[in-house]
């Protein structure tokens, strides 16, 4: 069988909320995909349902909290849920031989070790952003950090809806973490993350961080470059989660067959130098 007719046997963690039905839609629209398992909460109302009845859907995948069950029978768990939930599932997955797609942001430096263990047994795709688009403008992050790296001050705005726990949004860290290394700059010491009264005047380096929480916005993100007599703007929006969900699949078509390994969407996207 070539890699183009291998079906993708796909478990979606967190599968009642906003990220999980856009998953199971997407799973179902995709000819090499199936929904093999559905995993929530212990306290979840969906369990025992079918994982598409929310859409209209007949997917013959109950939603269950227990990880082995969810995970019987599958080749790669998608997991856009919370740090302390995707940590369990990473545990479970490395013992089971499962590959990941992990969108959930907020890890601190311990929970990244974890996940970084466990890509010693199994294969990872770790993004703050599924977005082929997103993971695009990264990529000219890079290349915008290196050349305006003098005289020019920096800053990242984000806006996202009002249910988002974690601030800024794992995205907006990724955004500043790639200027700053392009623009050899210290993101820990160099970020300016709130302003309030009397700041004083802005400091040579500091990278700021604008928030915004409010509606349904899907997710906006915007780097400026601020220099003497020019702006540069690099902005990405997103008005559905579906082109989270697309990017995710093409995570896990990457995966099929790789050995254990810690990998991003730029390996995904082709776009390592």
């Amino acid at each position: 069988m070539s890699p183009s007719d291998t079906l993708h046997r796909i478990a979606v963690a967190g599968s009642s909320g906003r990220m999980g039905r856009m998953l199971i839609q997407a799973i179902a629209d995709a000819p090499d995909c199936r929904l093999s398992g559905a995993l929530d909460r212990a306290d979840s109302a969906s369990l025992g349902q079918d994982a598409g009845a929310s859409q209209g859907l007949r997917t013959g995948v109950q939603v269950v909290a227990d990880l082995r069950t969810g995970l019987q029978g599958a080749d790669c768990l998608i997991d856009f849920t919370r740090p302390e939930g995707t940590l369990e599932h990473v545990g479970a997955c490395a013992s089971l031989g499962v590959a990941m797609v992990i969108g959930t942001t907020g890890f601190d430096a311990a929970g990244r070790q974890r996940i970084e263990a466990a890509a010693q047994r199994i294969p990872i795709v770790l993004a703050p952003n599924m977005s082929v688009g997103v993971n695009v403008v990264l990529k000219l992050l890079e290349q915008a950090g290196r050349a305006l790296r003098e005289g020019f001050d920096i800053e990242v705005i984000e806006a996202h809806h009002r249910h988002k726990v974690d601030a800024p949004s794992g995205t907006a860290l990724k955004m500043a973490e790639v200027v700053a290394a392009a623009a050899g700059r210290d993101l820990a010491h160099d970020a300016v993350w709130s302003r309030h009264g009397h700041t004083g005047e802005r400091t040579d380096g500091a990278i700021g961080f604008s928030v915004v929480r409010g509606g349904d916005i899907v997710g906006d993100h915007t780097v400026l470059f601020a220099g003497t007599g020019e702006r540069i703007e690099i902005t990405h929006k997103s008005s559905s989660r579906a082109t989270y969900a697309e990017g995710s699949l093409r995570a896990v078509r990457f995966l099929a067959g790789r050995g254990p390994g810690l990998y991003d969407m730029h390996d995904v996207l082709g776009l390592k130098d």
